[in-house]
C-alpha cells in the first residue's frame, strides 16, 4: 500500500492545485504544502484533502487529520480523504476505526480493489464456520504475505477459506492457489484487505500466517536495498548509489535477479538458512518477518507505511522485526552508521 492515496481531484481544479499535485509527485513536499496553504484549505474540499494527506505523508499525523475531515465535512461522499485518513488512523493504531474507512479504498481506482462479477455474494461478517469462502488478495505482494493471516484467522474460525493470489505469493500458503477458477464453489467471497473490518475488532493482531519452510541458522546475512520502482514511495524508502552498496556490502543480496530465485517460496528457502534478513520496507521484509526470523527494515522519513507506526523501534505485526528510523529525509547513512554498530 501507499503512504497516501495520489493527490487526485475533480474536473474543476484550480492552477495552485495542479501545481501542488506536480510539486508533490515530484518529490517537492514542502513546495506542494505551501501551495496547498495558499490556495485556502479551509474553504476548499480539494485543498483540505490534499493538505491532509501531505501531513500524513510527512508524519504529521494530528495535523493531517484534521485536514481530512475538514474535507469530508465539506464534502462527505468524497472517498480520497477518507481513505487517507484511515491510513492516519491505522498509523496510530486506531483499528477498529482504521478498518473500517479503510473500506473508502475500493472507490479509488488507481487501488484496484477487487470487484468480480460472482455469482455468489460477498461476505459481510456472518458466521463463516462451515462456509466455503474465495478470499481475492490485492495491492502488492507485501500486502498479500502479511494479510494472509487473516486468511488463517477465517480458517480458525471453521471457515473453507481459499486465498486467490499472485502467482509469486501463491507457493508460500496451503491455502492459497493463484488460477482458481472464478467459477469454481464457494458460499461467499470477500477482499482480502477487508477481512480484518469483517472479522471485528476482537481478533486484535493475528499471528503472520504459517510458512512452511523448515528454519535452519548459520547463513549469515541477507540484504534488500531496493524495492519495486512502481511504488509510490520508492524514491524515499529504496537506497540507491552508495547507500544501496553500503548495505549490500552487509551481506547476500536477497534480490531475485541475483539469487535466481523465481517465487517467493524460493526466496524463502533461502532465508530460512540465514541468521538475519536487513532490508528496506518491500515484500521480503514481510516475508523474512512472517516467517519467524530476526528482520531489520529500514524505514524512511516521508512516507512511512502506516503498519509501521511512529516513534518505535518494533511493531505487533512482525514480534521478530526491529525497524530503523530515517530520522532525516534523504539521510541513511546515521541508519547505516547504527546498523554496522549493531552487527559489530
Amino acid at each position: 500500500m501507499t503512504a497516501i492515496a495520489p493527490l487526485c481531484y475533480p474536473p474543476a481544479v484550480s492552477v495552485d492545485l495542479d501545481e501542488a499535485k506536480a510539486a508533490f509527485e515530484a518529490g517537492r513536499i514542502d513546495e506542494a504544502e505551501a501551495l496547498l496553504r495558499a490556495a485556502g484549505p479551509a474553504g476548499s474540499a480539494k485543498a483540505a484533502a490534499d493538505l491532509g494527506g501531505v501531513c500524513v505523508h510527512k508524519g504529521e499525523l494530528a495535523e493531517g487529520v484534521r485536514h481530512l475531515l475538514k474535507a469530508l465535512e465539506l464534502s462527505p461522499g468524497w472517498v480520497l480523504p477518507r481513505y487517507n485518513l484511515a491510513l492516519a488512523l491505522l498509523a496510530q493504531g486506531a483499528y477498529e476505526l482504521g478498518w473500517m474507512l479503510l473500506e473508502a479504498r475500493r472507490g479509488i481506482p488507481a487501488l484496484a480493489a477487487p470487484s468480480p462479477e460472482l455469482a455468489v455474494p460477498e461476505w459481510r461478517g456472518q458466521n463463516p464456520a462451515g462456509r466455503k469462502l474465495l478470499v481475492i488478495g490485492e495491492q502488492g505482494a507485501g500486502d498479500q504475505i502479511m494479510f494472509a493471516r487473516y486468511v488463517e484467522a477465517l480458517r480458525g474460525r471453521g471457515a473453507e477459506a481459499v486465498l486467490l493470489c499472485i502467482p509469486e505469493v501463491a507457493p508460500l500458503f496451503s491455502f492459497a492457489v493463484e488460477g482458481l477458477s472464478r467459477q469454481a464453489p464457494a458460499d461467499f467471497w470477500a477482499p482480502l484487505m477487508s477481512l480484518p473490518y469483517r472479522l471485528g475488532p476482537d481478533l486484535g493482531i493475528p499471528p503472520p500466517a504459517g510458512i512452511d519452510v523448515p528454519l535452519r541458522s548459520g547463513g549469515g546475512v541477507g540484504v534488500v536495498a531496493i524495492g519495486s520502482p512502481t511504488h509510490a514511495n520508492d524514491r524515499n524508502r529504496s537506497l540507491f548509489g552508495a547507500d544501496a552498496e553500503r548495505l549490500r556490502a552487509l551481506g547476500l543480496d536477497l534480490a531475485p535477479e541475483k539469487t535466481g530465485a523465481r517465487t517467493f517460496r524460493d526466496t524463502a528457502e533461502i532465508i530460512a538458512g540465514l541468521d538475519l534478513v536487513i532490508s528496506v520496507d518491500t515484500a521480503i521484509a514481510h516475508l523474512a518477518a512472517s516467517m519467524g526470523k530476526p528482520t531489520w527494515i529500514l524505514i524512511p522519513a516521508l512516507g512511512v507505511d502506516w503498519r509501521w507506526g511512529y516513534g518505535r523501534d518494533e511493531t505487533a505485526w512482525y514480534p521478530q522485526a526491529r525497524l530503523y528510523r530515517q530520522a532525516r529525509a534523504g539521510d541513511w547513512g546515521a541508519v547505516l552508521d547504527r546498523i554496522e554498530r549493531d552487527l559489530a
